[in-house]
């Protein structure tokens, strides 16, 4: 009779240990698969940028603080969730193993829509719409994008421009680069015919070059793509993707994203592009 009751007692600790075990499993999913919980409880967001791409991440000259348009997307969020922003400078082919690691929750850097990307990582409404063209040197005989063909392209590694090259221009060579202003060398020393990036920072290149004297650059007529940028976030966090949506949405309503792209990008920047998008869920047609 001992041996029974002795037995029992086992049995039913063993069985305890394994419901805790269960229990502890459970809980333990259920706060990974919470994002937005867990970034309020710490009171903070990592919001990761890229940290060497004028006018959406860069040091300021003055202060040395990361400051830009993608920056102010990042405080703009921590805002909306009530935290402290932890900004986290991320390189460009770095940006989705960083958020997938965790050792970030949000991109807000310059990531454009892909069906690849997708299948990584969930995308918030847009934020941004950018051009994808091409910058050559104004003495080159090349006129078109198609006159490309055969030529050799550079973009930076990592980068949807890189894709687009690939994928678009699949007679042209394309070479990579660790970043954008490695790329732009690349073109300056004839290392290649031409160079694929958002219009923006191709615009502050051909800029900066006519300040400068010296060799001239010209963008081509035509654009490769138009880029549908939001924040990128893990997948199966559906809490912190709306919240992040509604903050955006909040954000346009204010006024303040108008603010930030006229200060950044617009009427008040060196570049004067114009807005003429809203912050909506991404069409990838």
């Amino acid at each position: 009779m001992k041996k029974q009751v002795s037995v029992s007692v086992s049995i039913s600790a063993s069985a305890t240990r394994a419901a805790c075990a269960l229990m502890l499993g459970a809980l333990a999913t259920v706060a990974h698969a919470d994002q937005l919980s867990d970034i309020k409880a710490r009171g903070s967001l990592n919001c990761g940028t890229q940290n060497a791409s004028e006018p959406y991440a860069f040091p300021d000259p003055a202060t040395r603080q990361v400051v830009g348009f993608d920056v102010d997307i990042c405080n703009a969020l921590a805002k909306g969730l009530g935290v402290k922003l932890q900004h986290k400078p991320v390189s460009t082919d770095a940006r989705i193993p960083e958020l997938k690691t965790r050792r970030v929750d949000v991109l807000a850097a310059s990531v454009a829509y892909m069906p690849a990307r997708a299948a990584q990582v969930d995308f918030s409404n847009q934020y941004f719409v950018a051009p994808i063209k091409i910058l050559v040197r104004d003495s080159s005989s090349i006129k078109t994008i198609a006159d490309l063909a055969g030529k050799k392209i550079s973009a930076s590694e990592g980068s949807s421009s890189a894709a687009l090259g690939t994928t678009k221009m699949p007679t042209s060579r394309l070479l990579t680069f660790h970043d954008i202003s490695s790329g732009f060398l690349a073109l300056q020393q004839g290392k290649v015919d031409g160079l694929i990036a958002g219009q923006l920072i191709l615009s502050r290149f051909a800029r900066e070059a006519a300040q400068n004297g010296g060799e001239q650059y010209r963008l081509l007529p035509g654009s490769l793509y138009e880029e549908r940028i939001g924040a990128a976030i893990n997948k199966n966090e559906p809490a912190l993707l709306a919240a992040i949506n509604q903050i955006l949405v909040n954000y346009e309503k204010s006024g303040e994203l108008q603010t930030s792209f006229d200060k950044w990008l617009g009427a008040n920047s060196t570049y004067k592009m114009t807005r003429d998008y809203k912050v909506e869920p991404i069409n990838p047609n």
